[in-house]
Order: C-alpha cells, then sequence, then structure tokens
C-alpha cells in the first residue's frame, strides 16, 4: 500500500524550530522529487519547499526562504523539512506530496495526511 506519512509537527513559541518528516511506505521515494505544502486556517493551500529526486535542487516559498531548509536521506526513505524562527503565521497543517516526475514540476501525485504545526506563545 502506498502512504506518505508526516511527523514532527505540534506547538512551539515563535522563534523556535521544528522538523517535519515525510516517511514513505509501499514505494520507493528516492525516484521523485517531493514537494512540502501547509494550509492555514480559512486560507488556500500553499507549496513551502520542493526537493528534486537526487537533493540537487531545491525550491522555496518568498515566505519561508532563509528560515526553512528541505533535504532528504534516500537510504531512510525520507524527506525532512527544518523549520527555524517560527512565525504565528506559520501555523497551519503541513503535508508532504510526491511529484510525478524527478524534479519539480507541479504535478503531485500522492499525498500525506498532514502534521498539524501551531506556532504562539
Amino acid at each position: 500500500q502506498v502512504q506518505l506519512v508526516e511527523s514532527g509537527g505540534g506547538l512551539v513559541q515563535p522563534g523556535g524550530s521544528l522538523r517535519l518528516s515525510c516517511t514513505a511506505s509501499g514505494f520507493t521515494l528516492h525516484y521523485y522529487a517531493i514537494r512540502w505544502f501547509r494550509q492555514a486556517p480559512g486560507k488556500e493551500r500553499e507549496g513551502v519547499s520542493c526537493i528534486s529526486s537526487s537533493g540537487g535542487s531545491t525550491v522555496y516559498a518568498d515566505s519561508v526562504k532563509g528560515r526553512f531548509t528541505i533535504s532528504r536521506d534516500n537510504a531512510k526513505n525520507t524527506v525532512y523539512l527544518q523549520m527555524n524562527s517560527l512565525k504565528p503565521e506559520d501555523t497551519a497543517v503541513y503535508y508532504c506530496a510526491t511529484d510525478r516526475q524527478d524534479y519539480c514540476s507541479g504535478d503531485m501525485e500522492y499525498w500525506g495526511k498532514g502534521t498539524l504545526v501551531t506556532v504562539s506563545s
């Protein structure tokens, strides 16, 4: 069964850090580019970051550039999103999804169910 599972979300104070993980089961993640999305309450889903299958190419939304870092460990079938200097506006459910290509094409295929990140004092 093909499955993507996000983990690592939680409650953190402004300025704090979290590392999200996206782990695949039932298929090999390293063939695909992976994108992180987020959806805040009452807002549309937005792309946060993307990494190519090799890890050699990464993309970030302007809102997270310089604060978030995407990486992957293909041996562990896992992609990470390191989030630093978190702000209240980063509060959202974070999802990972596979691209149909090995580069960040934006044509997504498999989705996880999400993990909630809450940034609040």
